[in-house]
Formats: C-alpha cells, structure tokens, sequence
C-alpha cells in the first residue's frame, strides 16, 4: 500500500520539477544564450534560432 503513495509522490515529484526546468529554460537560459551569441558576434546563428523558437511557441500554444 505504502509503494503506490511512494510512487505517486515520485511521478509527481518529476512533472513538477519537469515543469520547472521548463519554465527555466524559457525563461532564462535560452534568452542568455542568444544575448551572448549577438554579443559574440554570432547573430547570424542567434536570429535563425530565435525565429524557429518563434515558430515553435506559436504551433505549441494553438494545440
């Protein structure tokens, strides 16, 4: 009886801390790293990420 409420709290430990690393990603890193690309010098990398994240965030809320 005590596996299964372990398993819950480990299955739900693991959507949470999913929905966080995604939020973080969004959030923080994947602007960081573009910053530093266009400070690079590397916007001719940065600008054709930046439009198919674009693209990709615009399919993903629609569905």
């Amino acid at each position: 009886m005590h596996d299964l409420v372990y398993w819950k709290f480990f299955i739900f430990g693991v959507k949470a801390s999913w929905g966080i690393l995604k939020l973080l990603c969004t959030v923080v890193f994947f602007p960081v790293i573009l910053i530093g690309m266009v400070v690079g010098g590397l916007i001719y990398i940065a600008f054709p990420l930046l439009i198919i994240g674009g693209i990709i965030a615009l399919i993903s809320s629609n569905s």
